[in-house]
């Protein structure tokens, strides 16, 4: 069978940090306005799945045609059935890539079920080199976890790897108005610490968010962020690999043209994006989400992977909602493959 699909799978709701510009929101603001419509995210975990339900349907992944999962939250190493999730997916030979805040890694429990479940790749969020900035806006719910505790994770799991050569290291930054150096500063660290890639994202921000004005990139910030990937691209550090050549106008181009056409969107293509419910969408994007006719909605609970994500036949649909939520989405595509090859070139 031929394997072409993506999931993007956000397993559990909760987590321990308190991100102001999480995509899930903040717990203050899911107290005050629960969310209400079909595809909003929230850290409540009112409707998440079970852990049975969730592992029945990695079971069925083993016939359909997705190639690699994407295991994200909330914070997935904080909900026990996520490594069994984990574990199923790997043996059914389906790439699986961790997606975590990088805190959990400090349990050597979890470092050794990650290597024993097979997990090709673990992605550690980390938006600043900066210890102040990142745990200003990433603060711990306990006051005390952040940038330090997610250095000492990813360097457990890094010793712990060995010469292995999986599960490839990463770590995942979203880049803002306010932290525009750390397009090259964190995957300077990202290689320090022995990383093997490094994606710098830029913001997503719905509009008429609370932080849109602080934080959000405006066309105004272009020509800043471009002499910044640039500089990362023109001396990228010594044996990181990074999202190919293109993204960084596909950046630019997110951002100077906030909404725009894509022409063959890989959205419900050849990705699809799992909700902590257990609904199925195209991708993440909060506007292709909401325009999505209700007799169009699918849930994962008692269905079966390989008829819901069967091979894609024909061409990929045209989709008039680009923004950065879809640049976002290229370094999980095939982007993401020289993150996992040992032998690509850098």
């Amino acid at each position: 069978m031929s394997r072409t699909r993506t999931l993007l799978w956000a397993l559990r709701s909760p987590c321990r940090l308190r991100c102001k510009y999480c995509y899930f929101g903040t717990i203050e603001q899911n107290l005050l306005a629960p969310p209400t419509e079909p595809g909003e995210l929230s850290h409540l975990a009112l409707n998440d799945i079970s852990g049975a339900e969730a592992t029945r349907f990695a079971g069925t992944l083993a016939a359909s045609a997705v190639k690699r999962v994407f295991l994200a939250g909330g914070e997935p190493l904080d909900w026990p059935p996520a490594l069994e999730v984990a574990s199923t997916i790997a043996a059914a030979g389906i790439e699986v890539v961790v997606c975590t805040n990088g805190i959990p890694l400090n349990r050597p429990e979890i470092v050794t079920a990650l290597l024993d479940a097979g997990v090709t790749a673990v992605s550690v969020s980390l938006d600043s080199a900066d210890p102040v900035y990142n745990d200003t806006w990433r603060p711990a719910g306990n006051g005390r976890d952040g940038h330090a505790q997610v250095l000492t994770g990813i360097r457990a799991l890094i010793e712990a790897r060995g010469p292995a050569p999986v599960p490839r290291v990463g770590i995942y930054s979203v880049i803002t108005r306010a932290n525009l150096p750390d397009v090259s500063a964190v995957p300077q660290l990202a290689a320090q610490l022995g990383c093997d890639y490094a994606v710098p994202q830029p913001i997503s921000l719905p509009t008429g968010h609370e932080l849109e004005h602080e934080l959000g990139l405006t066309p105004d910030h272009a020509a800043a962020l471009a002499r910044s990937y640039g500089d990362l691209y023109d001396t990228p550090p010594p044996g990181l690999r990074l999202p190919r050549p293109p993204y960084p106008r596909q950046v630019a181009t997110a951002v100077t043209t906030p909404t725009s056409m894509v022409r063959g969107c890989f959205g419900g293509h050849t990705l699809n994006f799992i909700e902590p419910d257990g609904s199925v969408w195209d991708c993440p994007s909060a506007l292709r989400i909401a325009a999505t006719p209700a007799d169009d909605h699918r849930t994962i609970i008692g269905a079966d992977a390989a008829t819901m994500f069967a091979a894609p036949t024909g061409r990929a649909g045209d989709c008039g909602h680009f923004g950065v939520d879809c640049v976002n989405m290229w370094p999980l595509m095939r982007d993401f493959d020289p993150a996992l090859d040992a032998e690509a070139a850098l």
